[in-house]
C-alpha cells in the first residue's frame, strides 16, 4: 500500500506491504531514496512486513518548506502506519536515524540493523577530499559534477543502471532539501545506553571514513556484531541484498 505519511507542514511518501511481524522499518541513505531497499524488499517477500519511506526532498517526497528532523519524521510515519516494536534497518545517514530512535524510544526498537552507518557528531574529518569537492560543487550548483563525485566516491565497484539512477534521485535531492534539514540530537557519546540486539555491516569498498565510523558506531554499542561484505561498495542494499535480508529474518520469531 502506497500513501502520503503527514509530517509537520508536509508530507512524504511511503510503502507499508503487508507480511509477518515483527515489521522492518527501512530507512534510506543520504546518496540515494526509497528504492534503494527494493532487492531487499523482493528476498523478503510477505515475510515480513515492510515500511519504507523517502525523506523530504527526495524521490516521490515533496520538498521540505520548513525545518524539520530526520527523527521527528520517522516518529511521525511510525505513528500514522502504527507500527508495533520494529527491527529497524538504516543504511548511511539513515543509520543515523535509526540510532536516535532507539536512543530515543527504545520501546519501538525490537533490532537495529546498520548498514555503513553515520552519525551527524561523529568527527568527520573536514578536509577530507570528498567534503571539500562536495561543498565546491554544490555552491556551484554543478549537478553533473556531484553525480560523477557521488559515482567515483561511493559506487567504486560499478556503474550499473540502478546504481546512477539511486546517484542522480541523490543529487536532485541535495538541492530540493536545501539548508532545513536540523540535525537530530548528539548520539555519538550515548550509544552504550542502546539495548538492542544490534549488527553494523561495513563495505569493503567504502570510503575509509564511513568505515572508520561504522566501526566506531559497533564498538560502542554493547553486544553489537560487526560484519564486512567482502567485495562491496557504499551502495549495500544493491550489492548485498541476501545478507541484508539474511540479518532481518533473524528476528522473525
Amino acid at each position: 500500500m502506497q500513501l502520503r505519511v503527514p509530517v509537520s507542514d508536509g508530507d512524504v511518501w511511503a510503502e507499508d506491504c503487508p507480511g509477518d511481524n515483527p515489521p522492518a522499518v527501512l530507512l534510506h541513505p543520504g546518496w540515494g531514496d526509497s528504492d534503494i531497499w527494493k532487492p531487499v524488499m523482493q528476498r523478503l517477500g510477505r515475510r515480513v512486513r515492510t515500511i519504507r519511506y523517502d525523506v523530504r526532498g527526495y524521490g516521490r517526497s515533496p520538498s521540505p518548506s520548513v525545518p524539520f528532523t530526520q527523527l521527528g519524521d520517522l516518529r511521525a510515519a511510525l505513528d500514522h502506519l502504527a507500527v508495533p516494536p520494529a527491527v529497524v534497518v538504516g543504511h548511511s545517514g539513515g543509520g543515523g536515524t535509526a540510532i536516535s530512535l532507539a536512543l530515543a524510544e527504545p520501546s519501538r526498537v525490537r533490532a537495529l540493523v546498520l548498514l555503513a552507518p553515520g552519525l551527524a557528531d561523529y568527527p568527520w574529518p573536514e578536509e577530507d577530499p570528498y567534503f571539500v569537492q562536495f561543498a565546491a560543487l554544490l555552491r556551484a550548483g554543478d549537478r553533473e559534477g556531484i553525480m560523477r563525485l557521488g559515482l567515483q566516491t561511493w559506487a567504486p565497484a560499478g556503474h550499473h543502471p540502478d546504481v546512477e539512477a539511486q546517484v542522480s534521485s541523490a543529487t536532485t535531492a541535495f538541492f530540493a532539501e536545501g539548508d532545513l534539514l536540523r540535525p537530530d540530537p548528539p548520539a555519538l557519546n550515548r550509544l552504550e545506553h542502546i539495548d538492542v540486539p544490534s549488527v553494523v555491516v561495513t563495505a569493503e569498498l567504502d570510503h575509509p571514513m564511513v568505515t572508520a565510523c561504522a566501526h566506531t558506531i559497533a564498538t560502542r554499542i554493547t553486544g553489537c556484531q560487526e560484519i564486512a561484505a567482502a567485495g562491496s561498495d557504499h551502495m549495500l542494499p544493491l550489492r548485498v541484498p541476501d545478507l541484508i535480508a539474511g540479518l532481518i529474518l533473524q528476528h522473525k520469531p
